[in-house]
């Protein structure tokens, strides 16, 4: 018998729910930390705006949470394997996002705004999954 697919194995359908909420907890972040700079009004008046600065993070994740196993089976078992594996899969979704937008997308990608999205995401992303155990 063959072994499966490298992705096959990394890919639950059980974990649908945790790839929507991920997401929403990235966008929620992203908002929270861009209105820390910008105004409402600047936002209105420039609507692609927040676009340009989810679109780095959610293209790292989008390609690397799933090779990590962020929606593998073992992310739907339990909150205790569940919230490593996101964490897991953050910091190099990050590395990738801020890349990302150093050099393709506007921003840039000094060590403290670094290190404020590895922790920042890290939180964000691992407290949510928390909850959905806590809660489901």
């Amino acid at each position: 018998m063959d072994a499966p697919p490298f992705l096959a194995a990394r890919l639950d359908r059980g974990a649908a729910p945790f790839a929507v909420g991920d997401v929403i907890a990235l966008i929620l972040l992203l908002t929270v930390g861009t209105l820390n700079h910008q105004t409402v009004e600047f936002l209105t008046a420039n609507p692609l705006y927040l676009a340009g600065v989810f679109a780095p993070f959610l293209i790292g994740w989008v390609v690397v949470a799933p090779l990590v196993g962020a929606y593998s089976a073992g992310a739907v078992e339990t909150a205790k394997s569940s919230v490593p594996l996101v964490i897991r899969s953050w910091i190099p979704a990050a590395v990738v996002g801020l890349a990302l937008r150093a050099f393709v997308f506007r921003g840039g990608a000094e060590v403290t705004f670094a290190a404020v999205m590895l922790v920042l995401g890290s939180v964000a992303l691992g407290a949510w999954r928390a909850l959905y155990f806590r809660f489901r």
